[in-house]
């Protein structure tokens, strides 16, 4: 297991199956495994292929889930070998979320997680989620109060 920020780890398929009890949140992005969760966590699967690209709606849909429970819990993100789409995850959560450069979430990841491989093409899937991000943001529009028509 990596800390990568003081509450954001990556970790592989064992962490996963026997995380330490000071992790709360935990978002498996491996494909190929599922788990039976620790009662305690906070857990979701979204399921990423190995070495391929990260598809946009995905890594959206982890974005989302880290924005609800990364904020309030420590959280651990694993993938097989806690290298290559957790690493992604997490550098996408550091861009997207906290608003860091890609050339800075990298340079963090690789420091704190050594032989970090990023998915191909990440840069360009971020950028996707970006926009696909400000689109949806767009069409919800500011939020008002609902208005209920007059009884009577």
């Amino acid at each position: 297991m990596h800390l990568i920020t003081d509450t954001l780890l990556v970790g592989n398929i064992d962490d996963a199956r026997q995380p330490p009890p000071q992790i709360s949140a935990l978002l498996l992005v491996a494909e190929e495994y599922t788990i039976e969760p620790a009662t305690w966590l906070e857990y979701q699967h979204v399921p990423f292929k190995e070495f391929g690209k990260a598809d946009p709606a995905r890594l959206n849909a982890a974005m989302e889930w880290l924005e609800r429970y990364a904020p309030t819990n420590r959280t651990l993100v694993c993938c097989r070998a806690g290298m290559g789409r957790s690493v992604s995850v997490v550098i996408a959560y550091l861009c997207l979320v906290q608003g860091m450069s890609f050339s800075e979430a990298l340079t963090l990841a690789k420091t704190r997680r050594p032989g970090a491989l990023p998915l191909p093409e990440l840069e360009k899937t971020i950028e996707k989620v970006r926009m696909l991000r400000s689109v949806r943001a767009k069409k919800k529009g500011p939020t008002s109060p609902s208005q209920d028509p007059p009884s009577g």
